[in-house]
């Protein structure tokens, strides 16, 4: 095309004609209008999902954008000409005096036609429009992060982290792009229940609460006085009349830069800059979209001419439901299957899949087959996936399928999987997406009574002989609204059998075990905070670190008892972790991390802080119900009357898998892995996922009861600090009645070393967990040795007796913590166990 200076195309079966395909649009690059058709063209599977069914505003440059010191003249378009193709999508709007009739990029020919009339860059609200053209809820919320002169992407990523922290406690996990301009962009999905005037009043509450906590940083203000070396926090881009540039389209800058979905990975990295187009179509070549998570949310493409059909209607919904699955896998890397075109435009031509799947339109499918895969991942479960519309309909089960009507179990609605994964099996390899081993559990075929989207499914399945459901099951899968539940329906056509995991009956009098042998009294070793360098010359072994709460499990003869690191008893608090039959039979000591898993399946500290400190059972029972825990084992002191402290780190690992082989299945019970990696891409994946970093120990060393040793090194992608909680500042607003910031120390012989204070981070019903705990321990006089007037002004102090932990930037130089964010008490932790590290 390059060497051309006009050609007759067809895209999707639409004439259009490219002209002056040699005209230089970017002069300081030479890109021309060819090499800008090609990158629209690249980015198109990507591009179409995060703009489809969208009003677009065009920016347009027909004569160049011409260079830093003399730019190009831009127009702005929101109606569209006259002269546009009639089979562009396109959608009326009605403003308070007009109407604009808008194009929409829900396919390759229209986005291929704006590349035509140089339309560079690419505007989108933060809602779509239905079929027939009326405005929807928003289903996206965005914040600008726009750098101040003598700020840049270093201060716009330190804040995108502590909005990233708020979003994430709230159950959202947004997803960065950089502007491609100045800035960053931080986008979550919303699930389209909010009015836009709502929207917009959480974005700015929240970009006032960062200016409020970060002055120093952050401003709410649009006022350009005010933005000398800080990072305006824009949140005007979610009112119903705002656009901000779509993911992937490209800029009017004298570069040609793209506005380019990225990875928290990549925001870490010191050399982190704008991408441009070149840059951009190498990263789409491995087929993996970042922007996936937000955009798979979306209704697929509609508005194309009656020409197209059904069939192109399905080919693009179906890509659209895989576009989840494909982002998140390398098919170099993986064998898993991709989804096959040729196969999709087969089954669509027909307007049945392979298994008699119905068109678009049709009554829901009567069933279809469906397989329940073991995933001996990072935690064990299975995955039962159901077909449906040309796609897997996927779940993952931690706790498998329920056995009895009376219990339902957790149901993790996963990404969309291709029809060619119902035969999957293997081992996806470690440092993957879902790296573990993937057997077939049971698989067969389903009749449906009942499918309501995002809602609720009704099903019968019918296994394998032999298979582990053992038959046939009538089972439910619910949307409570926070999470889905699977249900064994008490209406079952067929008697369960037995499960391989059930326990074993009561031993007969006569066969009882001797009594057991009065067990050791184990306390934890503890690890010290390193970094990578200080990993070289020995052979180490890895795992990930688990954010949770330390525990030492004895096991004897019809008990578990579980203890913290500083000896408290947590037997009642986590009746879940303590049935006897999940363990393996005899007396036995191990170590582990009890976690709460929050979005995604990761560990989430602050989650877990609404299972600590309660006593009453009616309290227990009911946090128990909506904040599960699981037990990550990742050492065995004690077994089968023998002390392994003394043993090799490495042989106690073998004895620890051989002992978790005999966990029962189905409990919330799992082996901490041991990694082969290298220790960098352990940290980048342990990144990309969310977790909170790797742990490195020596393969040789010994259990140090009790003792903290280098011998175990814990490698934090973020810096935390444990400090102690030394009084509070009023707050204001929506924190009236509470507290503004929490006023943090460490200590200094009998005072508290002042490091600062911490406002942000915390959910609403922390905020009155924090003054339950606070109120009791009012007292008249600073704990601090060395506080600010101007933080102690107002405040209110306490007896220096609570442990708490927070992430921050960096220390500056009187020793204060830089941008605290708070993560939750630490129960576990006394004050003497706090220090500032050298």
């Amino acid at each position: 095309m390059a060497g051309k200076q006009q050609e007759r195309v067809n895209v999707e079966g639409h004439e259009l004609t490219l002209t002056n395909l040699g005209k230089i649009i970017y002069p300081e690059t030479g890109t021309t209008k060819a090499e800008v058709l090609e990158y629209y063209a690249a980015v198109a599977p990507f591009l179409i999902p995060a703009a489809a069914n969208r009003p677009v505003t065009r920016k347009r440059w027909v004569n160049g954008v011409g260079t830093a010191e003399h730019p190009g003249q831009v127009f702005f378009q929101k109606n569209l000409e006259d002269s546009a193709p009639k089979w562009i999508p396109r959608a009326a709007i009605e403003h308070s005096d007009h109407t604009n009739v808008y194009p929409m990029v829900n396919n390759l020919a229209t986005l291929t036609w704006m590349a035509q009339i140089a339309s560079l860059e690419i505007h989108v609200p933060q809602w779509q429009v239905d079929p027939s053209g009326k405005p929807l809820r928003p289903d996206r919320f965005v914040l600008d992060l726009d750098p101040g002169p003598g700020a840049g992407l270093p201060e716009c990523v330190e804040v995108a982290k502590l909005a990233r922290s708020i979003l994430q406690d709230m159950g959202m996990d947004p997803v960065p792009v950089t502007s491609g301009s100045k800035g960053i962009h931080l986008y979550t999905g919303l699930d389209g229940t909010l009015k836009s005037e709502q929207v917009s009043a959480f974005a700015k509450e929240l970009a006032r609460a960062l200016e409020s906590d970060h002055p120093d940083l952050v401003v709410s203000d649009m006022k350009k006085s005010l933005r000398h070396g800080k990072v305006l926090v824009d949140w005007s881009q979610n009112s119903g009349n705002k656009t901000t540039i779509v993911p992937y389209s490209l800029r009017g800058k004298a570069h040609p830069t793209v506005a380019a979905p990225r990875t928290w990975r990549e925001l870490a990295s010191p050399s982190l800059d704008h991408l441009d187009y070149l840059a951009v179509m190498k990263r789409v070549a491995t087929g993996k979209d970042h922007f996936a998570p937000i955009s798979d949310r979306h209704l697929p493409p509609h508005g194309e001419d009656e020409n197209d059909g059904d069939a192109r209607e399905r080919v693009v919904t179906v890509e659209n439901r895989l576009a989840k699955y494909v982002g998140m896998r390398d098919p170099g890397k993986t064998p898993e299957p991709f989804p096959s075109s040729s196969a999709v435009s087969a089954s669509s031509q027909t307007g049945r899949s392979s298994s008699g799947q119905p068109k678009p339109g049709d009554p829901p499918p009567p069933g279809g087959i469906f397989v329940i895969q073991e995933h001996h991942a990072r935690r064990y479960h299975l995955d039962l996936r159901l077909e449906h519309n040309g796609v897997l309909a996927s779940w993952a089960l931690p706790r498998g399928v329920p056995e009895t009507p009376e219990r339902n179990n957790l149901a993790v609605h996963t990404e969309d999987h291709p029809m060619e994964y119902a035969t999957f099996a293997g081992v996806i390899p470690k440092g993957e997406y879902g790296a573990g081993t993937m057997t077939i559990w049971d698989r067969g075929e389903y009749t449906c009574e009942k499918w309501r989207d995002d809602k609720e499914v009704i099903a019968t399945l019918t296994g394998e002989p032999g298979g582990g459901l053992g038959g046939t099951k009538r089972l439910a899968l619910i949307n409570t609204g926070q999470n889905w539940l699977i249900h064994l329906m008490k209406e079952q056509p067929g008697v369960r059998r037995k499960s391989p995991g059930s326990p074993p009956k009561a031993s007969s009098p006569e066969t009882a075990p001797s009594p057991p042998t009065p067990m050791p009294n184990y306390t934890p070793m503890l690890a010290t905070s390193g970094t990578i360098a200080d990993l070289r010359g020995d052979d180490w072994l890895y795992e990930l670190k688990w954010d949770g709460i330390r525990a030492i499990i004895t096991g004897t003869e019809g008990k578990i008892r579980l203890m913290s690191r500083n000896g408290n008893d947590l037997t009642a608090t986590y009746p879940e972790l303590t049935d006897r039959s999940c363990w393996p039979d005899g007396d036995f000591v191990a170590d582990g991390e009890i976690v709460a898993l929050g979005k995604g399946s990761r560990p989430d500290f602050g989650r877990l802080q609404q299972r600590m400190n309660l006593v009453k059972a009616g309290d227990i029972e009911r946090a128990r119900a909506s904040v599960p825990v699981q037990l990550m084992l990742f050492d065995l002191l004690h077994d089968d009357g023998t002390d392994l402290s003394g043993l090799p780190f490495r042989e106690r690992r073998e004895r620890l898998s051989g002992f978790a082989d005999r966990l029962r299945k189905g409990c919330p019970l799992h082996l901490s892995m041991v990694l082969d990696h290298d220790v960098e891409d352990l940290m980048a994946s342990a990144g990309e996922l969310g977790l909170e970093g790797v742990m490195a120990k020596k393969a040789d060393s010994r259990y140090v009861i009790g003792r903290r040793s280098r011998s175990w090194i814990k490698l934090k992608l973020e810096q935390s600090q444990e400090v102690v909680v030394g009084g509070w500042r009023p707050g204001a607003g929506a924190r009236g009645g509470t507290f503004g910031a929490l006023l943090l120390g460490v200590p200094d012989g009998d005072k508290l070393h002042y490091v600062g204070r911490v406002g942000t981070g915390f959910k609403d019903w922390q905020l009155r967990d924090v003054m339950e705990h606070l109120e009791p321990r009012v007292v008249s006089e600073s704990p601090f040795a060395d506080i600010p007037r101007e933080d102690a002004a107002g405040a209110t102090w306490v007896r220096p007796e609570l442990v708490a932990e927070v992430t921050f930037g960096e220390w500056t130089g009187p020793g204060r913590l830089r941008h605290p964010v708070w993560r939750g008490w630490r129960p576990d932790k006394s004050p003497e166990d706090v220090s500032q590290p050298n």
